[in-house]
């Protein structure tokens, strides 16, 4: 976590060959002695065994600057600011061995001693004491010209973070030496490219990230700034969760990094970049220590509201919840290694004493003494004038009850089992190179075994701990992903309370991987509502999300749905273009089924046009009625009787096919209406148009020496009126059978509704049928026409003439106004059904009113003598 940037391959390599020469120095007759450049490197903790085991832990987490003349060595790296984490993790290395060395199923008859060395947090000196584990500190002489030997330790164990297991793995790595670290988490050491013999025992920050993302998007956070430690567990985990945030729909208003040691300036601009934010919801991929100067700093500014989303760096880390500042992360939430539990190791990291006869190195035992009791042992370079501080003097008795601090807070278990595991997996796996029964054979096999067949082993190694958790490294080394979701909940005496409200499990599918107890969760500033953190407020259903220009995809405005469109969910993209049967509502957030629209028999059109059409009817059947009862007088039998009974049946369909036009359209009725109106008017038209030749043929008939009734009798007048109608009856067969009328939906005439139609099927067929009628109603009208000067009394040719005259003018205005309608079902209808009505009756009143008002009104005009002797009048 020490280095900001990556170390170069290249870098390395020219490191490893600057190395080998130093280590090798060509002696004469054929010697070569080995020998590392500088001083010897020694451990902090040292015990020997029949197989060794390295450690590399930051006892101390910082160091003191160096003056670097570049005119001499450098002087030892002076390390500063002692950790009692590394000393945890050294008691659980520690209980692991002695574990697995009072074992008689594990490594039966062999012993592990190991060597531990302390980083002090800095990436070279971890790579130089990784070199002393892998080669030792003596001098060598051997023969030949190279200084190959075998390694000093089996595995290593370590290091604490990632930057310094990043560039201590780079080196291990050609030599084959597994490493194994408990809390480097960077996604990037899951490179088997570039670290080849990495293990670890934490879940890679390839599934934190995205699991922080998950948890920022559940509670709707959309807008949220970033704050990250500028080394590579910072840079990469940040990187892997705005990638998988973007993907969620999650911006970042400002992502910033610092570390620990950067000018006091960079972490004011830091501070700034927040106070300028509108965003209330941090994500701080942090550790601990860089957190503690962070929490500091919010404190001084007084920055207080914000919504914290951790790592497991910090999340659960008892220095950050004790420091005074610590008010300020109040109702954090985020991610911690799941909980763990290792039979008796709490107990063991808690008995310090055995710590001073396991190898340690006095100095260091003696600080760690000082610095755990808060006491001075009675030395001359720790005496009270030198260090100039009045503390008590430590007596070396001194034990932890009632002590609290950070070595005897246990909260981190879960970290400490990853090293217990770390340690497991190599004894397994030597276990298995050494093909171990109830011994082990040659105690000494291994200690010149291939670091291959080691490192093979440990890749397919799987066993369960004796809490019953199996240990398993997939093909990048790496472990099963499962996190604790923790919150800090405030306790009423100031302190902080770790509350486990969820689970994130990376093994299960993508919908269920997450899961969180809402109920229990205490947010900032102790609120009990979820804080809000967006660009945009939500849009409503019925709008849609426009980006504004310039701005991230979280920035918007609410654009209400088009017509005919409809978003029924918050925060809709797009708008659904409703079905064809369906409109929107005024809210735009649903389909509601459009109004259904054809002239029906309940509504007032319908209702009226149907009175006129059974009045039409009523009337055409008293006509008749009077016609049948006055049958054998002059004027009926004058008017050709036969075929006024036809006309008047004919008269009587016409007002009754009107009536097919109303009610919802089918199949049947569609091919009826049309059909049946065709066939009806032209029997009409043509029963019309033999009363017109029979009045033409009966004046020629009295002319002298003419007989052309005999041409024209009763049986050419039905055979003329069948003629004309079957000519129509097979054009609407024709119809029918190759393209017949039928029901449709118009759904673009109206938008907001449908109109139920009959589609003509073949316009021919129709136009041909109407044109038929059209051309038997003018030949009609010609007739009546020139016939209209006959003798009055026998001359009912003025009546057709005029009738023929509303007929023709009913329908020629009908045509336009039917064709300017299209798709105005209800429209054109009514036009159709008016026009045969207004036909209908004009025929009906103009033939065979003014014959009534002479059969009822004045029957004395309804004679033989009236009749021939106005004919004879005037033709005298």
């Amino acid at each position: 976590m020490l280095s900001t940037h990556r170390w170069p391959e290249q870098g390395w390599a020219m490191l490893q060959l600057v190395l080998v020469a130093a280590l090798s120095r060509a002696e004469p007759e054929g010697l070569v002695v080995c020998r590392r450049r500088g001083g010897p490197e020694y451990p902090q903790l040292a015990k020997d065994g029949d197989i060794i085991l390295g450690g590399i832990f930051s006892f101390h987490s910082s160091w003191q600057n160096r003056e670097l003349n570049y005119t001499q060595s450098p002087p030892p790296l002076q390390c500063t600011s002692l950790n009692f984490r590394a000393f945890q993790y050294t008691q659980a290395m520690l209980f692991a061995i002695e574990e697995i060395n009072n074992s008689t199923s594990l490594l039966p008859g062999v012993s592990l001693g190991y060597k531990i060395y302390d980083s002090c947090g800095s990436i070279a000196r971890g790579v130089r004491v990784a070199l002393a584990l892998a080669n030792g500190n003596q001098e060598t002489t051997t023969e030949g010209s190279g200084c190959s030997r075998p390694a000093q330790v089996q595995a290593i164990i370590g290091e604490d973070t990632s930057s310094p297991s990043m560039a201590t793995s780079t080196v291990l790595g050609p030599f084959r030496i597994p490493m194994i670290s408990h809390f480097a988490t960077c996604g990037c050491l899951s490179d088997k490219v570039k670290y080849p013999s990495f293990f670890r025992t934490i879940p890679s920050d390839h599934y934190q990230s995205r699991a922080l993302a998950q948890l920022v998007k559940h509670f709707g956070w959309t807008w949220v700034g970033a704050i990250r430690t500028n080394d590579d567990y910072g840079n990469n985990g940040m990187a892997t969760f705005i990638e998988t945030a973007e993907q969620l729909g999650i911006c970042l208003e400002y992502s910033v990094a610092f570390f620990r040691t950067d000018p006091e300036e960079k972490l004011h601009r830091v501070i700034e970049n927040i106070k300028t934010s509108k965003s209330k919801v941090i994500v701080a991929f942090l550790s601990f220590v860089d957190l503690d100067l962070l929490v500091n700093q919010f404190a001084r500014h007084n920055l207080t509201g914000y919504q914290w989303v951790g790592s497991e760096g910090w999340i659960i880390d008892s220095y950050i919840a004790r420091v005074e500042a610590h008010h300020v992360l109040n109702g954090a939430i985020g991610l911690s290694i799941a909980k763990a539990h290792v039979t008796g190791l709490g107990e063991f990291i808690l008995d310090v004493r055995p710590l001073n006869s396991a190898g340690i190195d006095s100095s260091m035992f003696t600080e760690f003494w000082e610095a755990l009791f808060d006491c001075r042992f009675r030395q001359g370079e720790r005496s009270e004038s030198e260090t100039g501080q009045s503390q008590r003097e430590c007596t070396g008795r001194e034990n932890l009850s009632g002590l609290q601090n950070v070595f005897t807070d246990l909260s981190l278990m879960a970290i400490f089992n990853n090293v217990y595991k770390g340690v497991l997996a190599v004894a397994h796996a030597l276990h298995n190179v050494w093909g171990c029964g109830e011994t082990c054979g040659n105690k000494h096999f291994c200690s010149n075994c291939n670091k291959s067949w080691i490192l093979k082993h440990i890749k397919n190694v799987r066993f369960k701990t004796k809490e019953g958790e199996e240990v398993y490294f997939n093909e990048n080394g790496d472990v099963t992903a499962k996190y604790d979701i923790i919150n800090w909940q405030p306790k009423e005496d100031g302190s902080v309370e770790f509350v486990t409200v969820g689970l994130y499990d990376a093994s299960l599918p993508a919908d269920r991987q997450l899961t969180i107890n809402n109920s229990s969760l205490v947010w900032t500033q102790n609120a009990k509502l979820v804080p809000v953190s967006v660009c945009s407020e939500s849009c409503p259903p019925g709008t849609r999300k426009a980006v504004q220009k310039g701005k991230p995809v979280c920035c918007y405005d609410c654009i209400q749905c088009a017509e005919g469109e409809i978003s029924n969910n918050t925060d809709s993209v797009t708008c659904d273009q409703c079905h064809p049967e369906f409109w929107t509502n005024k809210k735009r957030d649903m389909c509601e089924k459009k109004e259904i629209e054809f002239l029906s028999y309940e509504e007032v059109m319908g209702v009226l046009l149907t009175a006129v059409s059974l009045l039409g009817t009523c009337m055409t059947s008293i006509v008749a009625f009077i016609f049948f009862r006055y049958k054998k007088t002059p004027i009926v039998r004058a008017n050709n009787s036969e075929l006024s009974f036809l006309l008047l049946f004919s008269l009587t369909l016409c007002f009754l096919c009107s009536l097919t036009f109303i009610g919802r359209p089918s199949e049947w009725s569609c091919m009826l209406r049309h059909t049946a109106f065709g066939i009806t008017f032209v029997l009409c038209i043509s029963c019309v148009l033999g009363k017109t030749v029979v009045v033409l043929m009966a004046f020629r008939a009295t002319l002298p020496g003419s007989n052309v009734m005999k041409w024209f009798g009763p049986p050419q007048q039905r055979l003329t009126v069948v003629s004309f109608t079957f000519v129509q009856a097979l054009i609407c067969t024709l119809w029918l059978v190759l393209a017949p009328p039928f029901p449709i939906k118009n759904l673009t005439t109206y938008k907001e509704k449908i109109i139920l139609e009959c589609d003509v099927g073949s316009a021919i067929g129709f136009w041909a049928v109407l044109g038929y009628i059209g051309l038997l109603s003018l030949l009609c009208f010609v007739l009546a026409f020139l016939a209209r000067k006959l003798p009055d009394n026998f001359n009912e040719t003025k009546f057709i003439t005029f009738s023929m005259l509303i007929f023709c003018a009913v329908w020629i205005t009908f045509i336009p106004a039917y064709v300017s309608s299209p798709g105005k079902f209800t429209v054109a209808v009514e036009i159709f059904i008016f026009a045969i009505l207004a036909s209908s009756f004009g025929l009906l009143f103009c033939i065979f009113a003014p014959k009534c008002y002479i059969i009822l009104m004045k029957p004395e005009k309804n004679t033989k003598k009236m009749m021939m002797g106005k004919m004879s009048t005037k033709s005298a």
